[in-house]
């Protein structure tokens, strides 16, 4: 039954999402809302939506292993997974602005979580604190100044063309809809998954790294596949860091604010593996003329991921 409940609590998640943001975007345009900056906010705050609902469900349950897991998880199963498998069916170029300032960012914020996490320099305990949770916001709020910046300068890239605004009701229903699904999803995710950790004597956070993770990142699978399969990389890519910036900034600086989320075993390694992800996608895109993640790319990232995995599977 709690398999079944997970499927279901997944598909809730990726069916609230969608309404969400058709809803908020529906919103957002009868309030003469640019287009643009429909796309760079709207759009990629809902394709976060499953982690942020899962995450303040296990804060306010106290389930604060799964809380930390399901963004550090989501962000490596991001990289490594869906951007190997993305590239595997087509060539993925990024624009300058992407390797310069939002892959670095998306680098720093898993160090971030190294660093306030494990207790080193200023962090006065181990674990993320609520002012860890603060500190991450003003990070977020930067990265949001940033955004709407590019947005100003023309450098961002345009929703789909021939987007029509729906009525206002249909989009408060939406929103509303949306809501509920993503609330409901979310708690029978976390409840099953925590009685699917005692039954087969594992730790929440092992569930969550791996189980909730991958669930929470269906929407960002199906857009960035999609995307690359139509030859849209810059969706494909920017769908991804954009993501894992706000998982962490937002997702987790909320979460720990809700509730302190303490340490558990494996962070340390679970945060570098999320932060060499995004070290690997400075490398490949920097380095060479063409700044593009190509086939070889993908398998060395899905490669990397298959040893975290079965480290992880030999730890149980």
């Amino acid at each position: 039954m709690d398999y079944l409940l997970i499927i279901a609590g997944f598909v809730l998640l990726t069916a609230g999402a969608n309404l969400l943001i058709k809803g908020a975007a529906g919103l957002a345009a009868r309030l003469n809302v640019s287009d643009l900056v429909i796309g760079l906010t709207v759009v990629a705050f809902g394709t976060s939506m499953p982690e942020m609902v899962v995450n303040m469900v296990a804060a306010v349950r106290g389930n604060t292993e799964i809380a930390i897991t399901n963004v550090l998880g989501s962000n490596s199963i991001n990289t490594y997974v869906i951007l190997g498998l993305a590239a595997l069916f087509y060539p993925l170029p990024a624009q300058k602005s992407t390797i310069r300032t939002e892959i670095p960012m998306s680098l720093f914020a898993a160090l971030a979580v190294l660093v306030l996490g494990s207790g080193l320099f200023f962090s006065p305990v181990i674990g993320l604190s609520r002012t860890d949770g603060v500190l991450l916001m003003v990070c977020f709020a930067g990265f949001m100044i940033y955004i709407l910046r590019l947005a100003k300068q023309g450098k961002a890239p345009l929703p789909e063309e021939g987007y029509v605004p729906i009525p206002i009701g249909k989009a408060i229903l939406f929103v509303l809809a949306g809501l509920a699904a993503l609330a409901l999803g979310a708690e029978m995710i976390v409840r099953s998954a925590i009685r699917m950790a005692t039954s087969w004597g594992v730790s929440e956070a092992v569930v969550g790294v791996t189980i909730v993770a991958l669930g929470t990142s269906l929407p960002e699978l199906a857009t960035s596949v999609v995307a690359a399969y139509r030859k849209s990389s810059d969706i494909a890519v920017g769908n991804i860091i954009g993501s894992n910036i706000f998982n962490v900034f937002l997702v987790l600086g909320i979460s720990s604010v809700i509730r302190p989320l303490p340490a558990y075993g494996n962070l340390v390694t679970d945060a570098a593996v999320a932060a060499t992800g995004s070290l690997m996608l400075l490398v490949f895109l920097g380095t060479g003329k063409k700044r593009t993640l190509n086939r070889t790319h993908g398998i060395l990232l899905l490669l990397v991921y298959a040893v975290y995995l079965a480290w992880i599977i030999s730890t149980l």
